[in-house]
């Protein structure tokens, strides 16, 4: 299984970037799909998740209105648009799958309950 994302780059405070993760290995489909993020010194934290189906998104409080999940299950790819973006986004956004097992399952928010990660792409704000 392999998480490969890419996107992340340098860009301006209140700007836009677009994130993208592209998967292969897996039954892409079967699959939930979430975003972390790290910055040096502290934990991975929960950015966004959204259901295998695309029907369902899910949030952190910090990025809600901000943030935009997507998924497109077609492609196997998986994305995030990032607006309005200050320095306090600046982290290592890495994407994660988290198998289905049931069908009444939901997209976790904890990072232990995702089962595949990618290596992550960088995010920069500057003020």
């Amino acid at each position: 299984v392999q998480l490969q994302a890419s996107g992340g780059g340098l860009v301006q405070a209140g700007g836009s970037l677009r994130l993208s993760c592209a998967a292969s290995g897996l039954f892409f489909a079967s699959n939930h799909m979430g975003w972390f993020r790290q910055t040096p010194g502290k934990e991975r934290e929960f950015v966004a998740a959204i259901s295998y189906n695309g029907r369902s998104t899910y949030y952190a409080d910090s990025v809600k209105g901000q943030f935009t999940i997507s998924r497109d299950n077609a492609k196997n790819m998986v994305f995030l648009q990032m607006n309005r973006l200050n320095p306090e986004d600046t982290a290592v956004y890495y994407c994660a799958g988290q198998k289905r097992r049931t069908v009444i399952s939901i997209p976790a928010t904890r990072e232990e309950e995702y089962d595949y990660w990618g290596q992550g792409t960088l995010v920069t704000v500057s003020s």
